[in-house]
Order: structure tokens, then C-alpha cells, then sequence
């Protein structure tokens, strides 16, 4: 994501950057939408106020638009995003920010034109040269694991030093420091703070630990 758009009205407090939000963006799946605020509000209490909501169920818009209206101090974005008809539907619910796991031209111009900053997905060198070539400069990385991991990630350091990624799939609490240490890694990308027992039990203090100990572990990660 190079150079964003100003903010849309509709998303009037963007952030510059995906990438400089924090350094572990929880990954959730909402299944009910009456969860996703105290949800959001434990992952806020334990340090992580990048929320990245998918759009893989019938609940997200309606969690994103809730979190935007009842958590000032979350950051929420929409995850998962593979048309342009998603994009004008998540940035018109609150989404400050999109993630998709793949890119065309096409959603590539959706994301540019939303007005709020962007993280493509990449898994290849040619996918991250095509971003390069059109001006984007950061992306998401995915499938981490399945792709090579921090081994492919650190070889991309070299003859791509200008891209940065937040790597997504596969990354827990033992793998996240490692990413983190690459130099090309602004953030990752998981779901380890949100067991699904955890929130089918709306377990929101359980979480919230859960988020302090990822929020901790990103900083650890960053001083060594």
C-alpha cells in the first residue's frame, strides 16, 4: 500500500498505513454480531486495537459497523475482501482499513479508489514485483506458512527491500516473534488470542489475556 488516498467521508479517521498500526492485527470471524464489541473491546484492553474482521460471514458488515459505532478505540478493518462490491460495502460500515488474500487490476483499483489504505495479498516474487510496478508498497503476505515462511519472507528482503508485508496464515504465539524480527515484516496477521472455545464461551476476560500476552510478545520481539 503506497501513497493512500485521503480519507473517505465515510471513513474520516483513516490511518496512513495498515502496516503501522500495530505489530500483531487479530484476524477475526464473527459468527454473531452481538459479539463483536465486547469482543473488540477485550482485544482493546489487552493492546491490540487493529481488528481486521472477515468477510467470510453473513455477520461481518454488521460487526464492523458495530465496532466503528461502539468502540472509538479500536481500529477496524475488513479482512477477506475479493470484490469491489465488498470494498464499497465494508468501507461504507466503518472499515478503516482492507485486506485481501490475493489481487487483480480490478480490486486493486477498488481498494486504491476506497479511499482508505489497503494490504493486497501476495505469495509469490512476480506478485510482489507486479504490486511494486503499480506503486504499492505494502502487502499482505499469505499464506505465511504454507508459502515459505520467515525463510521465503527474509529471502525476499534482499532483492525487494522496498516492500513491507504483514504475513497472515499459519503464525502463532511460538512464530510471531520471528516474523516480526525480519526487517521487510511491519505486523502479523493471527487468530492464536482468539480460541474458538474462548469465544463460543464469550470468554472476553480469557481473550483479553490472551491479547496482553500477544501485545507483550510483539514487543519483545521488536527489542531484540
Amino acid at each position: 500500500m503506497s501513497s493512500p488516498l485521503p480519507s473517505s467521508s465515510s471513513s474520516p479517521s483513516s490511518p496512513p498505513s495498515v502496516l503501522g498500526l500495530a505489530p500483531v492485527v487479530p484476524v477475526v470471524v464473527v459468527e454473531d454480531a452481538a459479539d463483536a464489541v465486547p469482543l473488540a473491546r477485550a482485544l482493546v484492553a489487552g493492546g491490540l486495537p487493529a481488528i481486521e474482521v472477515t468477510l467470510r460471514t453473513p455477520a461481518a458488515l454488521d460487526a464492523i459497523r458495530a465496532i466503528a459505532g461502539e468502540v472509538p478505540d479500536a481500529v477496524v478493518g475488513a479482512g477477506t475482501v475479493i470484490t469491489p462490491g465488498q470494498v464499497d460495502e465494508a468501507v461504507d460500515a466503518g472499515a478503516r482499513f482492507l485486506v485481501s488474500p490475493g489481487w487483480t487490476d480490478v480490486l486493486l483499483g477498488a481498494m486504491r479508489a476506497s479511499g482508505v489504505p489497503f494490504l493486497p495479498g501476495v505469495s509469490t516474487a512476480s506478485e510482489v514485483v507486479a504490486l511494486l510496478e503499480r506503486g504499492v508498497r505494502e502487502m499482505k503476505f499469505f499464506p505465511a506458512r504454507a508459502a515459505g515462511g520467515t525463510a521465503y519472507l527474509g529471502a525476499l528482503a534482499g532483492p525487494l527491500p522496498q516492500a513491507r508485508f504483514c504475513p497472515t496464515g499459519g503464525i502463532g504465539a511460538d512464530s510471531a516473534p520471528d516474523y516480526l524480527a525480519l526487517p521487510n515484516v511491519g505486523c502479523v496477521g493471527g487468530s492464536w488470542m482468539l480460541p474458538a472455545d474462548a469465544v463460543a464461551a464469550r470468554d472476553w476476560g480469557r481473550i483479553e489475556r490472551l491479547a496482553r500476552e500477544a501485545a507483550g510478545l510483539s514487543a519483545g520481539a521488536r527489542c531484540r
